[in-house]
């Protein structure tokens, strides 16, 4: 009898180490398909380049901001698209400016037309960015888009734009304020956990 239970012991402990494989292997395939997307520049012919919020303080763009501006900036002037839309609401209760409209005053002061330029100021996150970008361009006619975010957020960007019935590509912004190895592997975690979530609430 005793022999019997330390069978079993050892046949469930062989089954536990094959799952916690298992999950691994599905956690490093994630992550790699994560890392994948973000590396890669699909940007061409669009009618609107989406430049996803991100924090700003007071009337400035965070770093990580800027480097989304100045992306889709980029993209505007190498003429990728005629019409600049940015995302992002008020980051709190005290916030004098949304973010949307730090990033259409650094545009301005860059040299952008502001007849070139929409936003929309009531977005807290990334799916409710999206969700106002897409009612912006189907009240102007605009239909095919780049979206413009940080290397390891565009996999989710991408993937609710698909779920919104966006037709978009996406263009990672060529450098990131997420440079050291502990802030890489922070955002990395953060959108894995996101893909797991989204799924969750997709089956919901």
């Amino acid at each position: 009898m005793a022999r019997l239970r330390g069978r079993r012991r050892r046949g469930w402990g062989g089954w536990l180490w094959r799952l916690a494989l298992l999950v691994l292997l599905w956690l490093a395939a994630v992550a790699t398909w994560i890392v994948w997307v973000g590396q890669r520049d699909q940007a061409g012919p669009a009618d609107a380049i989406i430049v996803l919020g991100a924090a700003a303080y007071d009337a400035r763009p965070s770093p990580v901001f800027q480097e989304r501006i100045r992306h889709g900036l980029d993209l505007y002037r190498r003429g990728y698209a005629p019409v600049l839309l940015f995302t992002g609401g008020y980051g709190g209760s005290r916030a004098r400016f949304s973010e949307s409209q730090v990033a259409r005053r650094y545009a301005l002061q860059q040299g952008i037309p502001e007849s070139a330029i929409l936003i929309e100021s009531v977005s807290r996150t990334t799916r409710e960015n999206l969700l106002q970008a897409r009612q912006l361009m189907q009240e102007r006619g605009l239909h095919r888009a780049i979206v413009v975010s940080d290397p390891l957020h565009m996999a989710r960007a991408l993937r609710l734009s698909r779920e919104l019935g966006i037709d978009a590509v996406g263009s990672p912004t060529p450098s990131t304020r997420f440079r050291t190895v502990q802030t890489q592997w922070r955002f990395l975690l953060q959108e894995v956990y996101f893909f797991h979530r989204d799924l969750v609430l997709r089956a919901a």
